[in-house]
């Protein structure tokens, strides 16, 4: 791997961009929102699995990319997995076969981001400098197996060799939290906290909502029974995930409609989806009127507030009904924040209590909007560039777009958003690369000074996201 990949051609922008990388690139890793199982860190004996475990099954990024040139996802090992869950089928193809046919066509990430984060992983975590292929897969597989055998190699050793300063994983609000507690416990000091994602009981179209209300009623011990009560119930949790560790909450929905219900029409809605009759528009106004609520909570709480809209979920039936979420069927849509935030910003915008982070999909709301609200809104912070952004140019575009408008200190530095455990530091070498880069663009058109260029890599590295986190 190239000491000077993915700085400038210009031989003055990649001195300056070398010199800046070489003072963030030994800075602790703030990983605060990601989807990393927990037990991987409860038990001190967890592994990773085989080589397929760890790289493809689990993989979104992997798996779309392959199903998308015609690879079945039973022959990626997809039905491995239930619908929300791991599942121990008899039936299961071989791992070998699973890396053998990755093998064959590691070729289709050639350029790509999972292709430099795939390459980071091999090279610098495995030791391993030859591209995947048909030729070496077998070999690859044995020596990939032998090593995830080894102490070194646990998920808590590789927390510790990646200089883990934090890690945050997403967690439904009925999750008792036992492989949390289960760390805790151990007297590992490695730190692993959850975070609150509400979804499944906030979003009245969100899968087997009814049976997650009973759920929440079980583990809150607040009988929901009425909306008063769903709203005791999520602080409840609320306050049990902080006493955890929690310093973040995070929600997704289709779009960032936000409106305040009165009370009685909060309660219709709720009334009339335990009954099983919601309509497509209750659910998007109770949605919409639930993240007043969470605003209103987090002021109360403290716990900073994610929200990821515009990705229509599960866009490939056919693949969600066999194999459940998560499998690469996810698609943007054009998203509008401007008039969709209003009633939340202009009830909570300007009380600095208040940390919300915005991430998007629809790049075209950079500059138009989302820029200029963040340089405005002392609650408003923007994240960093999300999913089908967290490339090389997707990081250029947003660096171009925002910064101008909202000043890197409007945003809250970078968080990997993954599932792939080991692909953390290849995620966070990007970001501090591609932001040396465009820092010693500005050095080298006298726009900023040095010793300015090293302070901002340094903030977003590390400082802006351990601040905005409260990590």
């Amino acid at each position: 791997m190239h000491p000077e990949r993915f700085f400038s051609p210009d031989p003055t922008i990649r001195k300056l961009a070398l010199e800046l990388y070489e003072s963030v690139s030994h800075l602790p890793i703030v990983s605060p929102h990601g989807h990393v199982d927990p037990r991987l860190f409860a038990d001190p004996n967890a592994t990773f699995g085989t080589p397929a475990d760890l790289f493809i099954i689990p993989d979104h990024y992997v798996t779309r990319m392959l199903y998308s040139q015609g690879i079945s996802l039973e022959s990626l090992g997809a039905h491995l997995y239930s619908k929300w869950g791991r599942a121990d089928g008899e039936d299961a193809p071989v791992h070998r076969e699973i890396w053998r046919l990755f093998c064959t066509n590691f070729h289709l990430f050639r350029g790509t981001p999972s292709g430099i984060w795939l390459t980071h992983e091999l090279h610098d975590v495995f030791g391993i400098a030859e591209k995947p292929s048909a030729a070496n897969a077998d070999r690859l597989y044995d020596l990939l197996a032998e090593k995830l055998t080894a102490p070194e190699f646990s998920p808590r050793a590789l927390f510790e060799r990646f200089n883990l300063l934090v890690l945050a994983t997403t967690d439904a609000p009925t999750d008792a939290l036992e492989h949390h507690q289960a760390i805790r416990v151990s007297g590992w000091g490695g730190r692993v906290i959850p975070t609150f994602r509400p979804d499944s009981v906030i979003n009245l179209d969100a899968p087997n909502w009814r049976q997650n209300i009973d759920a929440l009623s079980v583990v809150s011990g607040v009988d929901v029974t009425n909306y008063p009560s769903f709203v005791r119930a999520l602080e409840q949790r609320r306050a049990f995930f902080k006493s955890m560790g929690a310093t973040a909450t995070d929600h997704a929905a289709l779009t960032p409609f936000t409106a305040e219900l009165s009370p009685a029409e909060a309660e219709s809605i709720f009334q009339h989806a335990l009954k099983g009759q919601a309509t497509v528009d209750d659910a998007a106004r109770l949605t919409a009127h639930m993240l007043m609520e969470m605003a209103r909570m987090s002021i109360e709480d403290g716990l900073v507030m994610q929200l990821h809209p515009g990705s229509l979920r599960n866009h490939n039936r056919t693949i969600f009904e066999k194999f459940g979420p998560d499998k690469g069927g996810d698609i943007p849509l054009q998203t509008e924040f401007t008039r969709n935030l209003l009633p939340l910003l202009n009830k909570y915008g300007n009380d600095p209590r208040l940390t919300l982070i915005v991430f998007t999909l629809d790049e075209t709301t950079y500059a138009r909007e989302l820029a200029p609200l963040a340089g405005h809104y002392p609650a408003l912070k923007l994240g960093p560039p999300w999913w089908f952004h967290d490339s090389l140019n997707g990081m250029a575009r947003f660096f171009d777009a925002v910064m101008e408008t909202a000043g890197i200190y409007n945003t809250v530095g970078f968080n990997d958003d993954t599932r792939a455990f080991p692909s953390i530091p290849a995620r966070h070498d990007v970001w501090r690369r591609a932001s040396v880069n465009w820092l010693a663009g500005l050095v080298a058109r006298g726009l900023i000074g040095m010793d300015e260029a090293a302070e901002m890599a340094r903030a977003l590295a590390y400082d802006l996201a351990k601040r905005a986190y409260k990590v």
